[in-house]
């Protein structure tokens, strides 16, 4: 589903604590601390699926990232975030449940935004959500490598210190 400025969202503390709730445009404009999943989309054969920001996001526009993300809305998990990203903006719903990694912080790399980053393995069909998402694309673990070392391909502030932490954390054996 296509983001609103309206969207209400948990407006939490430095320590991930809940605050209250506060609108999608108000957390990005105010810089106020909220809440994101990332979902790294694994084939069997290990090559990492990234999505192309459509050029009309608010945000990162035509810039590429994890698979799947999304802001986990007032009253959700983030596990159900995750779920409700993978099944709205890559069509998967019948995936293994999602393993969390890690969760980043929120800096101004990441938006203010807390992110739970998940991993999950999917061989299936992927239907790309039209006006989220421009191009979807596999790639090589190494490659990913270079691409965030060299700077010089388009990704996300997020992607960039979600990347360089699973490539560091336990999770990068996959």
């Amino acid at each position: 589903m296509a983001a609103t400025d309206g969207e209400l969202l948990f407006r939490v503390d430095a320590e991930d604590r809940v605050l209250g709730s506060c609108r999608r445009g108000d957390a990005h404009r105010l810089g106020l601390r909220h809440r994101a999943v990332h979902i790294l989309v694994f084939d069997r054969a290990g090559r990492v699926l990234l999505q192309k920001r459509a050029h009309c996001k608010d945000i990162n526009p035509g810039l590429w990232d994890t698979a799947a993300a999304g802001h986990v809305d007032y009253g959700e998990s983030y596990r159900d975030c995750a779920l409700r990203e993978l099944g709205e903006e890559l069509c998967i719903t019948a995936a293994p449940e999602p393993e969390p990694q890690f969760k980043i912080p929120a800096t101004t790399q990441t938006g203010w935004e807390f992110v739970q980053v998940y991993a999950v393995v999917w061989d299936g069909a992927i239907q790309p959500l039209a006006g989220e998402i421009d191009e979807i694309r596999w790639f090589d673990a190494a490659a990913i490598d270079r691409l965030v070392t060299e700077g010089r391909f388009p990704l996300t502030s997020s992607f960039t210190v979600i990347w360089k932490t699973f490539r560091t954390s336990a999770g990068s054996k996959k």
